[in-house]
């Protein structure tokens, strides 16, 4: 055999092999590698996951998790893992998937009308990677609360209720620094100006919007009950708010799941800062989470001489107001009976 059949030979031979190769190859990163029937799945990988654990997460959605395995290791994925959330989708092959595992992709945080830092936790929990301790932890810390001006007692109102981005792996340290820095963005100047008008920091305006939220849930009415609270404060009524005692009962007993519809005259004598009965002023912290619009409905209130208020059963979900206690007393009658009536007692 001669030299240029050797040659060719071996040419031939190294084709063969490489093709071999490139088939071999081919199969493991190229060919569709999922066995999930839906369109899109996502995949949680935690923070300072190992790679088996992470070979464990996505064993569920892997047709062949050894030629997954392979691809990984020669992409040295192993040695990059990020923590976060992934979307795997529909025929993708072990190549597009380590690409995949490379993309953190954000979450929407939701959140309101939470009652206490303890909801708000659990709501971020349900969201998020870390646990609603390591929220309560964050939001509670002393030095965060000093060096953002809060106190135990006010922080929700820190919380504007919206839809937040966050990585799904992001700390609570960093929730609750993002969650500062929205704040602050939220009262700008003009916001501040509103309140400083009405005698008011942000967190007792955001402190009176809670109770003006609870007290309505129509957001039309909304300025009008809090023209109401305001003219109380300027003459030196106590707020006499309902919403109020039924936080005082629910702090109390640490029950914030508890339905109470109807505040009988004996909860009026709770002893409890958040008893606008018997306190003058406004309690020292949100009684939840209020709505913007809660909140721009204080700044916003509308101008008039109301001194009281009770629902309307003549038109349910709105209220009835008077100027003096005489025809407050004739609206409120006419709830009792509307409720007794109903057979409402609690």
């Amino acid at each position: 055999m001669n030299l240029k059949r050797i040659i060719a030979f071996v040419a031939i031979i190294g084709i063969v092999v490489a093709a071999i190769v490139s088939y071999y190859v081919y199969n493991k990163a190229f060919v569709p590698n999922t066995k999930f029937s839906e369109k899109e799945v996502y995949v949680y990988i935690p923070t300072n996951a190992n790679y088996e654990e992470v070979k464990e997460l996505l064993s569920p959605y892997l047709k062949d998790s050894n030629n997954f395995d392979f691809v990984a290791t020669n992409r040295k994925y192993a040695q990059n893992i990020k923590a976060g959330k992934f979307l795997l989708k529909e025929g993708m092959t072990n190549f597009d998937i380590i690409r995949a595992l490379r993309y953190n992709i954000p979450v929407k945080v939701a959140f309101n009308n939470q009652e206490s830092i303890g909801k708000l936790a659990q709501r971020l929990a349900s969201q998020t990677e870390p646990d609603s301790l390591a929220f309560i932890q964050a939001f509670t810390n002393p030095d965060f609360l000093a060096e953002n001006d809060f106190s135990e007692e006010n922080i929700l109102a820190m919380f504007i209720p919206n839809t937040y981005e966050f990585y799904w792996n992001t700390s609570a340290t960093k929730v609750a620094d993002k969650m500062a820095k929205e704040y602050r963005k939220f009262w700008n100047n003009e916001r501040k100006l509103k309140a400083l008008n009405h005698d008011l920091t942000p967190i007792e305006v955001s402190v009176l919007a809670s109770i003006v939220h609870k007290e309505t849930a129509k957001v039309s009415e909304r300025p009008r009950v809090a023209g109401v609270y305001l003219n109380r404060l300027t003459t030196g009524m106590p707020l006499q708010a309902d919403p109020t005692i039924i936080y005082a009962i629910k702090s109390k007993t640490g029950d914030f799941d508890q339905v109470i519809k109807r505040v009988l005259y004996d909860d009026l004598k709770i002893i409890s800062p958040y008893n606008t009965y018997i306190n003058l002023g406004l309690p020292p912290g949100p009684i939840t989470m209020p709505d913007i619009s809660a909140i721009d409905a204080v700044l916003n209130a509308e101008k008039h001489d109301y001194l009281y208020f009770c629902a309307s059963p003549d038109n349910p979900g709105y209220h009835a107001f008077a100027s003096n206690y005489t025809q407050h007393q004739i609206n409120a009658r006419k709830y009792s009976e509307w409720v007794n009536k109903l057979g409402i007692n609690r």
